[in-house]
């Protein structure tokens, strides 16, 4: 073997043995520092024999300007912070017109000023953004529905992200999102 191509399996070795210490060791500590700040919650609705679960990462507020600044109004947002917020039904949802079939779903916005846009994609993802360019993961051809939800402004400040599936008016579910002094809420009905 001569030298350059003993040199170039040293380098490569190397470069490896980085590449796996940043897999098994920096990548779990970057995440679990992160879960410190944005602690997974789960929501859980489980009213007249339906089950509705959602999960996510709850960041604060930490006295930024949420919406149009940290969260830019017109782009795809994971919704949360951390892994792809998921969302699971056991029973077909009727969402703004359209069917979303009972099963488990990534949940995506694209926050505006005056309504949402809310989607669920089929896909699931490891993380909710590319660590490439530190846009949303979301991809478009695994949309299901995509529905448009109406934007509350508050006096009152949620310090902290929040989703929550409540009980409305008929018993019928609502999706709720609240954070800093916006919220918004999505209607559905079981199918």
């Amino acid at each position: 073997m001569n030298k350059a191509l003993k040199i170039i399996l040293w380098i490569a070795g190397i470069l490896v043995v980085i590449a796996l210490l940043l897999y098994f060791v920096v990548g779990p500590k970057m995440k679990e520092s992160t879960k410190k700040h944005s602690p997974e919650v789960t929501d859980v609705y489980d009213i007249n024999d339906q089950h509705i679960e959602v999960w996510y990462s709850s960041p604060s507020k930490k006295g930024r300007t949420i919406f149009g600044d940290l969260v830019p109004y017109g782009e795809v947002w994971r919704t949360g912070a951390n892994e792809a917020t998921t969302f699971m039904t056991d029973k077909d949802l009727l969402i703004d017109g359209q069917t979303l079939p009972a099963g488990k779903y990534t949940l995506w916005t694209i926050p505006g000023e005056e309504t949402w846009q809310v989607i669920f994609n089929s896909k699931m993802y490891d993380w909710g953004v590319s660590f490439m360019n530190a846009k949303a993961s979301r991809e478009e051809a695994y949309d299901v529905v995509v529905a448009t939800a109406d934007v509350t402004k508050s006096y009152t400040t949620e310090e902290n992200f929040m989703i929550k599936v409540m009980e409305a008016a008929g018993n019928k579910p609502v999706l709720l999102f609240a954070w800093d002094q916006v919220f918004v809420t999505l209607p559905m009905e079981k199918k």
